[in-house]
This record gives structure tokens, C-alpha cells and sequence, in this order.
């Protein structure tokens, strides 16, 4: 029996598998990418009676792979709290998908576990930039603040590590930074003995010393608009600038364009914190744009739908 594990490489789908292998160790292939390679289960070339584990990509963008993977006696797990659309009806498939606007894949795993590895599910509910959330769910921990807001930095560096255009932006390959979370339970355990933590914090603190310096293209009570250059620096840190506007200015609504090398824009959309809700449905009128109802984004805007967008943009919020 073949056993193949599918997850988005931000902190949320990390940290969504660590529970699961912690609570259930089993030597499997690891399928993942960037945080915007999502269509991951085409990758997979599984047989009868193989196992499929699948977190936090949408099912919606995956539906022709997993109904192919069923169809040839796959069974297959699947968690996300991405739009999904229609699921497939089939006994080898065991769902546990929800689309609450603060609740992540991360805590979809650790209600499927009851709790068993709570603090890491902290950490990628964090990642995701829930934050009240990942208070409301570290309080049976009972941590004390320091070690809190340690947590919320771990989860801030796995997420930033998922951005980028190509595996070479990144600091380490998804799959590598999972297989060095693995040996940890305690994420505590792992910033103060993994060298890797150090690697992304340092960088996280220079990416985005020269993202916040940024000025933006527009800002208002309701929408702020930035555009990023086409530098790695700026493809890493898009994603967590636009989580640490939403926080600042909670009732405005966010989009940062990245340019690509190649031409075009990498797009991060931000519903405001207020509302919590359109990032989604708003990215999904693009070709190659989804997400979820906080958060979305658009992997390849071309230059001459610019101007639509905005539009779009400042008629959603």
C-alpha cells in the first residue's frame, strides 16, 4: 500500500500535517509547493487501496484529480477550509471541510484529534493570520504571553517561507522545512534547537524592513492598493505585509501587486478584518485567482487587466 501526504507548503498546511503524523506516524510521500501551487493531487499517481492525505488546498481547484484517484479505489482524506464547491460523493472519501472565515485547516486537524497537539495548530492558525482565533484555542494551554507570542512569530516565519514565484525565492523547499518541523511535538522545542528558525526569522526581519517601507498606490478609509517589484525580497514578503495591514487598518480592504519577472502580477488580496469576508469570491473572477473569504489571490494578473481589478476591487468592499 502506497501512502502519499498532499499539503500547501504555508504554515497552515505544515502545521495541519504535523498533528496528523504526530498522532499517526507513517512514512509517505510528500507532495507540496509554494502557497499558490495548489493544484497538487494531478501530481499524484496513486493505485488501488493506496492512502491520500490532502490539507489546505482547495478542493474546488483539485476536483478532476481526486475524482480520477477515487475512481481507481483510492481512499483519500481531505482537510481544508478553502471554497470547494461540489464533493464528490464516494465511500473512499473521508471529507472534513468547513469555510468558517476564521478557521483554518490547522484546526480543522486538531478538532478531527481533539486537541492532541494543540500548540501546533496554534501556530498555523497564527500563520494564517487568525489571530483571535489561535488565542481562543492556546487558552486550555495555558501558556504564558511570552510563549504566546512566540508561537505567533513561528507561525508568521512558516507562512512567509511559502511565498514566492519559484522554489529558488523561498529559503527552504516546503517539504524540506517539513521534515525538519517533524522530530518536533513541542514547537517551542523546535525555534530554540532548529537552525532553520533562525534562518527565517533573520529573513523575515529584512524582507520586511523594506517591505513596510513602501509607500502605497492608494489609500483610503475602505481599500489601500501596493505594488511590490519584481525582487525575491518582495515576492516573500507580500503575503505578510498584507496580513499585517489588515491587522493595522481593520475595517480597509487590501491588495498587493507583485510584479512577475516575466510581466504581469502575483496578487494577495485582503478582505478587512471587520468584515472578513470577499477575498475569495472577488480573486475567483480571475483566471488562476482563488483562496479563501479573508484572504485570496490572483497567481498571474496580466498587465492589461489592471485597471479591471481595481475596479472590481473598490466595488467589493
Amino acid at each position: 500500500m502506497g501512502c502519499y501526504d498532499v499539503f500547501n507548503g504555508d504554515a497552515d498546511g505544515i502545521c495541519a500535517l504535523q498533528q496528523l503524523r504526530l498522532a499517526e506516524p507513517r512514512d509517505a510521500v510528500l507532495v507540496t509547493g509554494m502557497k499558490r501551487d495548489i493544484s497538487l493531487l494531478q501530481r499524484v499517481q496513486a493505485g488501488p487501496g493506496d492512502e491520500v492525505t490532502v490539507l489546505d488546498i482547495s478542493l474546488d481547484r483539485n476536483r478532476d484529480a481526486l475524482v480520477r484517484l477515487l475512481a481507481k479505489g483510492v481512499h483519500v482524506q481531505y482537510f481544508d477550509h478553502h471554497f470547494p464547491g461540489a464533493i464528490p460523493s464516494n465511500p473512499g472519501l473521508d471529507v472534513h471541510v468547513e469555510t468558517i472565515s476564521d478557521k483554518g485547516t490547522s484546526l480543522l486537524v486538531d478538532d478531527h484529534l481533539g486537541g492532541r497537539f494543540r500548540a501546533w495548530a496554534v501556530v498555523g492558525t497564527f500563520g494564517d493570520n487568525f489571530d483571535a482565533a489561535a488565542r481562543r484555542a492556546a487558552r486550555p494551554l495555558g501558556l504564558e504571553e511570552a510563549q504566546l507570542t512566540a508561537l505567533r512569530e513561528l507561525g508568521i516565519c512558516l507562512n512567509y517561507n511559502g511565498y514566492g514565484v519559484r522554489i529558488e525565492d523561498l529559503h527552504f523547499a516546503p517539504d524540506d522545512l517539513y521534515r525538519r518541523v517533524r522530530p518536533y511535538a513541542n514547537p517551542l522545542d523546535f525555534m530554540a534547537e532548529e537552525d532553520a528558525f533562525a534562518t527565517l526569522r533573520d529573513g523575515y526581519a529584512s524582507d520586511m524592513t523594506r517591505a513596510r517601507a513602501l509607500k502605497p498606490e492608494l489609500a483610503g478609509e475602505r481599500h489601500g492598493i501596493f505594488v511590490l517589484p519584481a525582487e525575491p525580497w518582495a515576492r516573500r514578503a507580500s503575503g505578510t505585509l498584507a496580513n499585517e495591514l489588515a491587522h493595522a487598518f481593520p475595517q480597509r480592504a487590501h491588495a498587493l501587486l507583485t510584479r512577475r519577472p516575466e510581466g504581469g502580477f502575483l496578487v494577495s488580496v485582503r478582505a478587512p478584518l471587520a468584515v472578513g469576508e470577499g477575498a475569495d469570491e472577488l480573486c475567483r473572477q480571475f483566471p488562476t485567482g482563488g483562496g479563501r473569504k479573508a484572504a485570496g489571490g490572483i497567481n498571474r494578473l496580466p498587465d492589461d487587466v489592471i485597471d479591471e481589478f481595481v475596479k472590481r476591487f473598490t466595488a467589493a468592499f
